[in-house]
């Protein structure tokens, strides 16, 4: 299967951040683990997004005041 890239968003009804690929095509929420690339210092870098002891999202490996608007690919 060939790798989507879209905007990582956070969904306020999911509490969770979710892919946005196009107007209407999401992935579907994401959950502790998953495993993607983010585009960030001019190159592809794998991550996986996680939440901290203090209810945070977070990408491992990736410094970011917010999530919202990075570009990813799954």
């Amino acid at each position: 299967m060939a790798q989507k890239t879209g905007a990582l968003i956070f969904d306020e009804q999911t509490d969770r951040y979710d892919i946005r690929f196009d107007i209407a095509d999401y992935y579907g929420g994401l959950h502790c683990g998953e495993c993607f690339d983010v585009f960030t210092g001019g190159k592809w870098k794998p991550t996986r997004i996680e939440m901290s002891a203090a209810q945070e999202w977070y990408l491992v490996g990736i410094r970011a005041e917010d999530l919202n608007g990075l570009c990813v690919r799954i």
